[in-house]
């Protein structure tokens, strides 16, 4: 007889291993626009970016900056959106006692992360290639840092896939919400430039907080300092609550998207 835990780690290699072929092979070359992606992001921003010279910061590089933002903004939003379609992409192993609807997005979510780290670090390979330079200054802080945007995507996902199963309409339209947060959240430019009065409402959003975590890691105190208000125990608390509360709705649902 195998323990459920035995099982459960089973189960996730074996989805490990059936997303990650599916992803690799969904089409011709495949692999290589999961690399080109980020670097289409940072092309396109970084040269936006010295275009617009009142945005740029006297000691920093534009490029450094700019695939900081992206890089950060990305693992959350891959994150989470491949997250959200998990289920209904492997409705069909469901009817399998052993799998659970949660294991689909758990194992997506994982396979996310491992996607994302092998493209930032070829990215930042190939910037220390052109001599750019790309060691950061507090190495513990931007691991966490992005780590901690990994789970904001998790705990987003975790939701949105059991909205997406319960109420298909809003689960379309919960893919447009990083539309908008694509604009909002520091990614193209530096949190110091939304003026002070707006800066509130602006720090709503958990994600500024985590990629001015990793610019301010990233960049020495003499580079980049970021505003008042950037807090690593909220966006550590958003991850916390939006991941209890994507449980929470698997637990309760379960049975109901199965069925489904």
């Amino acid at each position: 007889m195998r323990s459920s835990g035995n099982i459960t780690w089973t189960v996730w290699k074996a989805l490990f291993m059936r997303e990650a072929v599916a992803r690799l092979s969904a089409g011709r070359a495949a692999w290589l626009w999961i690399l080109l992606e980020p670097v289409a992001h940072l092309i396109f921003l970084t040269a936006i970016f010295e275009l617009v010279r009142q945005l740029v910061l006297p000691g920093v590089e534009g490029a450094m900056f700019i695939a900081t933002g992206v890089l950060g903004f990305l693992i959350a939003q891959n994150t989470a959106t491949r997250c959200k379609d998990a289920i209904s992409a492997n409705a069909a192993l469901l009817t399998y006692r052993q799998v659970l609807p949660i294991d689909t997005v758990l194992v997506r979510a994982a396979l996310e992360a491992a996607l994302v780290v092998i493209s930032g670090l070829v990215l930042l390979t190939g910037l220390g290639l052109l001599g750019y330079s790309v060691m950061p200054y507090d190495v513990l802080q931007v691991v966490l840092a992005v780590a901690t945007l990994w789970l904001v995507g998790v705990g987003m996902g975790l939701i949105l896939s059991v909205i997406s199963e319960m109420i298909p309409e809003l689960g379309k339209l919960s893919a447009m919400i990083f539309r908008p947060l694509y604009l909002f959240s520091a990614v193209i430019y530096p949190a110091a430039v939304v003026p002070a009065a707006y800066q509130d409402v602006f720090l709503l959003n958990p994600l500024v907080h985590g990629i001015e975590l990793i610019r301010e890691g990233y960049f020495s105190p003499y580079q980049y300092h970021t505003i008042s208000g950037v807090s690593a125990a909220y966006i550590m608390g958003f991850a916390l609550v939006t991941i209890c509360l994507g449980l929470a709705l698997h637990v309760r649902f379960v049975h109901r998207i199965v069925e489904q």
